[in-house]
C-alpha cells in the first residue's frame, strides 16, 4: 500500500539529513564545540587551581551572576605547596590589639577578708558575746593600748640580751621590780625570761617571787653553787639544777652567807652571763645597792640596757639623779641615756612633795620614765604575784617591759 505524501516527504528530509547529523554528532563527541549554529553553548571545564566555583542554587541568572561577582572580589586562595616541600616555621603576625596583656605574676594581697578584731571586755565585750558576734564594734582605745604592748612585749628576739636593775638606794623598789618584769615578760614571751640575783647584801629576789616559806623548804642552790660546777654545765637540763622556777620565771638565787655574799667579781659574773646566754633571750639582772661593788663592772660591760629604780621621796630622786650621772662620767654614756627610770610610789609620800616636778626633772636624763603606782602586793616586801596586783601596776609593768624589750637591737 503505497505511502501518504507527508510520510514521504519526511523520509525523504531525514535521508537528506542524516549523514550531517551523523557528523555533527561525531564532533561532539571528540570535544569539537565549535558548532554555533546549533544554539548550543560551548563546553566549559574547571580550572582546579583556580578560585573555586562555589555552588549555587539560584532560580534566575541575575542570582547566579550576582554571585559570580562576589566570589570574583574575594581575595585569592593561598597556593598550594608543591609535594615533598619542607614546612615554613615563621611564624604569623600578631593581631594588633590595645588591650593590656594580662600581668600572670601578680598575685593578690589576700584571699581571705580581714576580721574586725573583737572586744574582750567592756561593754563592747559584752554586746559582742551578748549578740553571738552580730554586732562588733571592734576594741576600746585601751584594748587597743593593751593589744600593743603585748605586741612589743612578744617580739621575736635574735640573740640574747641583758637588762640590770640598779639603784644607789635600798628600799625604793628595785627587787620588786625586778620579779615583777620578770614575770610579766614570763606571761608574754614565748621564751622564758632569766632573773639573776648579783646582790651582794644576801638578796632576796627568789624570796619576793617565790615566798619566803617556799624558798626555805627548796633545796638551797645558790649562785655560788653555780659557779663551782660551771665547767660541767652544757644543756638546759644541766643548767636547771641550779636554778629556781616561779612559773615560767627562771632565777638563780643570791649568796645568803654574809662572809661570802660580796666575793662574786666581775670575770665570774661575766661567766654566768655567758652560761645564760646560751639558752635565755631576756636575762634580768638584780644588782643591789651601789654601783661600785666587785661584780659591777662585769654587769655593766654585759648589759644592753638599765632600770634605775627610784622613789617620790627627795632623797630616792636625787639619788636616781646622781647614778645616771655617775654612769655618764664613767663611760656609760649610752647606757644612761638609754636608762628607763621606774618611780615606784612605794610609802606614799606627803602631798607636800612634787612628784611631778620629780618626774619632769629625771624624764629629761633618761629614754623612758615610768611611774607604778603604790600597791600593797608590792609594798609589804612579801611575795610579788600578778594575780594580785592592781590594774595600774599590772599596766606599769607591761609599760615597762615593752620598754626594755623595745632597747634591744
Amino acid at each position: 500500500m503505497p505511502k501518504p505524501a507527508d510520510n514521504q516527504l519526511a523520509d525523504a528530509g531525514s535521508e537528506t539529513e542524516q549523514p550531517e547529523l551523523r557528523r555533527r554528532r561525531s564532533r561532539r563527541r571528540d570535544g569539537d564545540a565549535s558548532d554555533d549554529w546549533t544554539g548550543m553553548f560551548p563546553a566549559v571545564t574547571p580550572d582546579t587551581t583556580s578560585t573555586p566555583v562555589i555552588p549555587v542554587r539560584s532560580s534566575s541568572w541575575a542570582e547566579a551572576a550576582a554571585v559570580a561577582d562576589s566570589v570574583s572580589d574575594a581575595p585569592p586562595a593561598p597556593a598550594r605547596k608543591p609535594a615533598g616541600a619542607p614546612p615554613s616555621y615563621a611564624p604569623e603576625p600578631a593581631a594588633e590589639t590595645d588591650a593590656p596583656e594580662p600581668d600572670l605574676t601578680a598575685l593578690p594581697t589576700s584571699f581571705v577578708r580581714e576580721q574586725k578584731p573583737r572586744p574582750k571586755s567592756g561593754f563592747r565585750g559584752f554586746l559582742y558575746r551578748a549578740t553571738g558576734g552580730a554586732w562588733n564594734l571592734g576594741p576600746s582605745a585601751q584594748e587597743r593600748e593593751e593589744d600593743e604592748l603585748a605586741r612589743r612585749i612578744s617580739r621575736q628576739l635574735q640573740g640574747s640580751f641583758n637588762t640590770a636593775v640598779l639603784s644607789l638606794k635600798g628600799g625604793i623598789g628595785k627587787t620588786s621590780t625586778t620579779v615583777g618584769v620578770g614575770l610579766t615578760l614570763a606571761e608574754f614571751r614565748g621564751d622564758p625570761p632569766c632573773a639573776i640575783d648579783a646582790n651582794p647584801d644576801s638578796g632576796d629576789l627568789v624570796e619576793r617571787a617565790l615566798g619566803e616559806g617556799i624558798y626555805q623548804q627548796a633545796t638551797p642552790r645558790t649562785i655560788t653553787d653555780l659557779l663551782k660546777n660551771i665547767d660541767s654545765i652544757d644543756s638546759l637540763t644541766g643548767l636547771s639544777r641550779y636554778m629556781h622556777h616561779s612559773g615560767r620565771l627562771h632565777l638563780i638565787a643570791g649568796e645568803q652567807d654574809p662572809e661570802v655574799s660580796d666575793s662574786l667579781t666581775a670575770e665570774e659574773y661575766l661567766r654566768i652571763r655567758k652560761v645564760i646566754s646560751a639558752y635565755y633571750s631576756v636575762a634580768l639582772t638584780d644588782c643591789g645597792t651601789g654601783v661600785t661593788h666587785n661584780a659591777m663592772s662585769g654587769i655593766l660591760q654585759s648589759a644592753d640596757n638599765l632600770i634605775i629604780a627610784a622613789g617620790y621621796a627627795v632623797s630616792g630622786a636625787k639619788r636616781a639623779r646622781s647614778t645616771l650621772q655617775w654612769l655618764a662620767s664613767h663611760g656609760y654614756e649610752d647606757l644612761a641615756r638609754n636608762a628607763i627610770v621606774v618611780i615606784t610610789d612605794k610609802d606614799e609620800v606627803s602631798t607636800r612633795v612634787d612628784k611631778d616636778a620629780i618626774e619632769e626633772h629625771l624624764a629629761g636624763m633618761c629614754r623612758q620614765l615610768i611611774a607604778v603606782p603604790h600597791d600593797r602586793g608590792v609594798a609589804d616586801g612579801d611575795l610579788v604575784t600578778l594575780d594580785v596586783l592592781k590594774p595600774e601596776t599590772r599596766r606599769a609593768y607591761k609599760e615597762i617591759a615593752a620598754a626594755i624589750v623595745d632597747g634591744y637591737r
